[in-house]
């Protein structure tokens, strides 16, 4: 027994031909984690984010103290206002840097920053005189210069923190083993300058044993320093618009 397949007629419509066309799968998104933040070492991270903020902060506190000075110097000739208005933009470009650092590290990211919505195109005043003062009217903007300069003192104390942390506690516990390097002349090391005890191993175990306390309190003192670095930018930037 044969069966016939029916043909379409002219003018008909399959059921193939109703069925939307198949849409392009996007790429697939990394899960985050069950706190929302993204996956990864957050011990790492925030150590990433101390280490990395003193080159950093050196940078923005140069262009930034240069930038200004430069430009409220130079503000009764021609180019004070195109240098205010250039230090203003790179502040706006390390804040935008920053946020992002600290939308990563901590998983929450900045505010917003509002804009009018002129400012936000590229209209034909972006280039005269009068983008030129709206950029320098900006409050955000000043913040923005404002955290450069005053969060350097602040990158400066937790980085020498927590790389003593580290390095002191990975030196300490490991003391035993390069402390017959150290030269010694009348003392046998802290435990005979701090208490009088003399001997190399009371010397190797009171610094295996700040070593260790170094190392088992590093998390919750790397985390605090992260915090303190971090709330200075939430309080002063906002996170650039898209």
């Amino acid at each position: 027994m044969t069966t016939t397949t029916p043909h379409a007629q002219p003018g008909s419509h399959s059921l193939r031909d109703s069925l939307p066309a198949p849409a392009s799968v996007p790429a697939p998104v990394p899960a985050p984690t069950a706190s929302g933040r993204p996956r990864g070492g957050r011990f790492g991270r925030e150590v990433g984010y101390l280490l990395s903020g003193l080159p950093l902060g050196i940078a923005a506190f140069t262009l930034m103290i240069v930038g200004f000075a430069l430009g409220v110097s130079t503000l009764i000739l021609v180019i004070g206002l195109p240098v205010l208005a250039g230090t203003l933009a790179m502040a706006r470009y390390l804040a935008r840097v920053e946020a992002d650092h600290i939308a990563v590290v901590t998983g929450r990211p900045l505010p917003a920053r509002w804009e009018e919505p002129a400012s936000r195109g590229a209209g034909a005043e972006a280039g005269s005189g009068g983008g030129r003062w709206k950029a320098v009217r900006d409050p955000q903007a000043w913040r923005d210069l404002a955290h450069a300069v005053l969060s350097f003192p602040v990158r400066v104390a937790t980085f020498a923190l927590s790389l003593t942390w580290l390095v002191g506690g990975l030196g300490g516990l490991t003391y035993g083993l390069w402390s017959w390097s150290i030269p010694r002349d009348d003392n046998d090391g802290l435990m005979d300058l701090a208490f009088g005890i003399s001997g190399r191993g009371p010397d190797i175990a009171f610094n295996t044993a700040l070593g260790v306390f170094l190392l088992v309190t590093a998390v919750p003192v790397v985390r605090g320093l992260t915090v303190a670095q971090a709330s200075l930018g939430r309080v002063l930037l906002r996170r650039a618009q898209v």
